[in-house]
């Protein structure tokens, strides 16, 4: 590119610009080209040829700024595998040394035989172009190499202006080959190339220029040529290859012998004969400078073009890497999105984009081809693309402990086309609006593992009983400290079976019963739950930019703070739940999901990638542990229809209200996945849809679809490696911490329940009352003396009428007493009897 101030000065006009070019090759054709460079104007003007001053030559610009060429990157499969190509121009740069010596010898054969005589010009070519504009003929051809090179930096250089306006005049310009514009060009071009002849050798711009031009309609240097026409690198090249590659440059769009993939057989074989016309020229060529023998020449001129051809097709773009992987081009977009949206690849999203396509990265990905393959096909098993029923699944599987995403598919085929088949989207289902466009899916209850997590951190246990009897609460019994005091009434209903009834939390959690979490969440704080979700990367996945209807924004924060948050009721994403999912798979290590492992730049340095900021002790492992105990029950629970894996497994379905949206996140040590399954567009009901050949009159729930697509999934990636279990649970988080329970019984049963109350348990009453020695209405029994803090206490009354004396009990006693009141010898077994020992009797806990 010219110095930006010499070229702002007074223009040279295209008079002027032929006398100069006259001159130049006059004195040239005497003196020699290093007189003619430095003493043109004086000659110019002594000889009368035009009326111009030194000054109009000293501002044809001599200096020429490289810049670094635009280079390919790839993104890469974990082991290596070629997914996609992004471009601006499709070029790997190499040394002259990992380029053929027989290549060199075609492009100097063909386009500059002189190279290795001149300085830089030609001038018997120069001066057979200046006549041919004199007379009005075509001024164009005659550049040397040299001149050819300094043309193509000022076309890089004019492609990479801001402006379509701009880029369009200044590749005009640059370009320009017939009249007197054309003269103009090939002076500033000549003048640069001496300059450049001063200062690199032979060797230098020889290198330069075979990197730097085009050999295709979308090949750009002697490397990617070679790797595209022939499926070798530039270093293998044979002479045969050579005269075909040499031979496109001179006009790529007409020389190219492959074309565009949509041509007709015809005009194939056209293009083909073309090629070979112009590869036969370049044979010649090489034989005349003694660079190929007459034998090769024979052979040469005898093959077919076709025959030597191995074309590798190119890819560019997410929509080729489904060829190399199934279903990869969704994962491939993520990681452009990856690029696009951090600042560590630059500080605007239009310097992340254009170092993508030009900047020649090797970007190595987390991606498992093996479990990318089973991922697209069970996803596809679960529900096929072209199912009737329109009906979407994803599915995305993580690392523990590292956060890499080894597979991410949807039933979906990838397409970056503005207009789209039916089908066919860029839409990634798996991720959040700022990383695919999508805003998300309700995750029903599999959130509630966000509410049992917050359980454990308040020092409740999975074997406290709740009481999952209401299905209707206000919102003012909820405690919100982020946003104050709610209002409002919240009726809601249990699904797939779940029973309102009085339960521990491990029975509520294997049954997905929402009248038990509504429950647990209504002894909680509700921003505690959210936030405790936000901090294991679950937040809404819709636009960030966006607002709801209570104006919170879409995207990027925690979920609202409103009891009917706690069965999942906004929008996150299938990604954001399995690497949630998996910090409780790694004993607490939470790690922020990761597409990309390496990032190379075209000189070999290596670049920071995102890191997946692992976290030890996100949350205490032994909470983690308790969740794997409790998760570990879904395949008795609803999960039970569900192919249990033959390895240790624990997961948690899904299904909002009107089973719209079904999930199924589950994991082991070593993978976490999560699976979503719904209508993409439109939150619509999936009750009485066919899919995949079955009518489902009632759900489908999470363990109809999603479920077993989890299962068939990791079933068949996990096989055959050391799967491990999860560590044990802690009794205090299974059972809870065990305190005395008041002695009430003989009590009245307001007096009984205050006092229990006080003392942190919760109380139920039996329906029937017993006979007993205590007045009627009074405790008669209590159902433990000695049980977990926050355990409901049942109490069950006297009806007033006192027991039959029992026979078998000598020395007396109350039979199944009350608590603290010896049963005497042999018994002390009736609930909340005490043995011998004091110690309750018939306790399960």
């Amino acid at each position: 590119m010219p110095n930006p101030a010499r070229s702002r000065g007074r223009q040279v006009n295209a008079v002027q610009a032929l006398a100069l070019l006259l001159s130049f090759v006059l004195v040239a054709g005497i003196g020699g080209l290093l007189t003619a460079g430095l003493v043109l104007p004086g000659v110019a003007a002594a000889n009368g040829v035009a009326t111009m001053s030194a000054t109009a030559f000293d501002e044809v610009p001599s200096e020429l700024e490289q810049r670094t060429l635009p280079q390919k990157s790839e993104i890469l499969a974990a082991d290596g595998t070629l997914l996609a190509t992004f471009f601006y121009q499709n070029r790997v740069v190499v040394p002259l040394s990992e380029i053929a010596p027989i290549m060199q010898k075609a492009v100097v054969a063909v386009e500059d035989r002189r190279f290795y005589e001149h300085a830089g010009v030609d001038p018997q070519g120069m001066l057979r172009a200046a006549i041919a504009t004199l007379v009005g003929g075509d001024g164009g051809g005659a550049s040397t190499l040299t001149q050819q090179y300094v043309k193509n930096v000022f076309v890089d250089a004019a492609l990479r202006a801001e402006t379509k306006e701009e880029r369009d005049r200044l590749t005009r310009e640059a370009q320009e080959s017939e009249g007197l514009p054309g003269i103009a060009r090939k002076l500033r071009e000549a003048k640069i190339a001496i300059t450049l002849e001063k200062n690199m050798s032979k060797d230098e711009i020889l290198e330069k220029y075979l990197n730097i031009a085009a050999f295709g309609s979308s090949v750009y240097g002697v490397e990617s040529a070679a790797q595209y026409y022939f499926g070798i690198p530039a270093s293998q090249l044979n002479y045969l290859q050579s005269a075909t590659i040499a031979g496109i440059t001179q006009s790529p769009a007409k020389w190219d012998p492959v074309g565009a993939a949509s041509q007709t057989e015809e005009e194939h074989q056209a293009r083909y004969k073309t090629s070979q016309t112009r590869r036969d020229r370049v044979l010649r060529d090489m034989h005349r400078e003694g660079f190929i023998t007459q034998e090769e020449l024979d052979t040469g001129l005898a093959t077919p073009v076709q025959d030597t051809l191995n074309v590798q097709p190119l890819r560019q773009g997410c929509m080729t890497a489904g060829d190399a992987v199934p279903g990869s081009g969704f994962f491939c977009d993520y990681v452009t999105k990856v690029i696009g949206n951090d600042p560590v690849f630059g500080e605007t999203a239009a310097e992340r984009t254009s170092r993508l396509y030009r900047g020649g990265l090797t970007i190595t990905t987390t991606l498992v081809p093996g479990e990318q393959a089973v991922a697209d096909a069970e996803v596809k098993n679960g529900v096929p693309v072209d199912d009737p029923s329109g009906v979407a699944s994803a599915i995305v599987s993580v690392e523990p402990r590292t956060g890499k995403i080894t597979a991410m598919a949807q039933n979906r085929t990838y397409s970056a086309l503005q207009n789209q088949g039916e089908r066919e989207t860029s839409v990634n289902y798996n991720t959040s609006y700022r990383y695919g466009g999508s805003g998300g899916f309700a995750p029903g209850s599999t959130f509630k593992v966000f509410t049992l997590l917050e359980w454990l951190k308040q020092g409740h246990a999975l074997q406290e009983t709740v009481n999952g009897t209401r299905l209707k609460y206000n919102n003012s019994e909820f405690t919100a400290s982020c946003v104050g005091r709610l209002t409002g009434e919240y009726p809601f209903r249990n699904s797939e079976g779940g029973r309102a009834i009085n339960q521990t939390v491990i029975d509520a959690t294997k049954n997905s019963v929402n009248s038990a979490y509504i429950a647990m969440a209504q002894q909680l704080d509700l921003c505690n739950i959210m936030q405790g979700a936000a901090d294991l990367g679950v937040t809404r996945a819709g636009n960030p930019s966006s607002n709801d209807a209570e104006g919170r924004p879409m995207g990027d924060v925690p979920f609202s703070p409103y009891p009917s948050s706690v069965l999942g009721t906004n929008s996150t994403s299938p990604l954001q739940m399995a690497a949630a999912y998996a910090t409780f798979a790694a004993d607490g290590t939470y790690c922020k999901p990761i597409a990309i492992t390496s990032i190379v730049d075209s000189t070999g340095a290596e670049l920071p990638v995102p890191s997946a900021d692992c976290r030890d002790g996100a949350i205490d492992p032994k909470y983690a542990s308790a969740i794997n105990f409790a998760l570990s029950n879904v395949w008795t629970g609803t999960g039970k229809d569900i192919a249990k894996p033959p390895f240790p497994a624990a997961g948690k379905t899904g299904t909002t209200s009107s089973n719209e949206y079904n999930w199924f996140v589950g994991y082991t040590p070593l993978r976490a996945t999560a699976v979503w399954v719904g209508f993409p567009g439109e939150m619509r009901s999936m009750n009485r849809q066919t899919i995949n050949g079955r009518t489902y009159y009632r759900g489908p729930y999470g363990s109809s679809i999603a479920g077993p697509t989890w299962s068939r999934f990791m079933t068949q990636v996990l096989a055959g490696a050391e799967n491990p279990g999860f560590s044990n649970a802690g009794d205090r988080e299974v059972f809870g911490e065990r305190v005395a329970v008041p002695s009430v019984v003989g009590r009245s049963e307001a007096d009984a329940r205050s006092a229990l109350e006080r003392a942190g348990f919760r109380v139920s009453v039996a329906g029937e009352q017993v006979q007993s020695p205590y007045p009627a209405g009074t405790v008669a029994q209590q159902s433990a003396s000695n049980a977990t803090r926050g355990a409901t206490i049942t109490l069950t009354l006297s009806n007033g009428q006192p027991p039959a004396p029992d026979p078998a009990a000598p020395g007396g006693g109350q039979p199944g007493g009350g608590g603290g009141q010896p049963g005497g010898p042999g018994n002390g077994r009736g609930p909340g009897g005490n043995n011998g020992q004091g110690n309750p009797g018939n306790q399960n806990p």
